[in-house]
């Protein structure tokens, strides 16, 4: 009797020991997952910002541009 019970609970202590494992492991890769999604948008909304200020840049010297006028050519009489 003593040996069923010793068997049974080593089957408890292994299933258990698999199943940790496997939850650990599933944790790990959840949380590696996580910090690359964050390290992706931290990168992206840089980028973004950058290419909106870069935008704004071209828009106020177009801007600029236009609003000096043309010199003119002289013509001789």
């Amino acid at each position: 009797m003593t040996s069923d019970l010793k068997k049974s609970r080593e089957q408890a202590e292994t299933s258990f020991s698999k199943t940790q494992t496997q939850f650990l492991a599933r944790s790990r890769l959840v949380s590696e997952h996580d910090a690359v999604s964050q390290a992706r948008d931290a990168k992206t909304a840089r980028l973004r910002e950058a290419r909106l200020e870069k935008e704004a840049q071209e828009l106020a010297a177009a801007a600029a541009a236009q609003a000096q006028p043309a010199p003119r050519k002289r013509t001789k009489i």
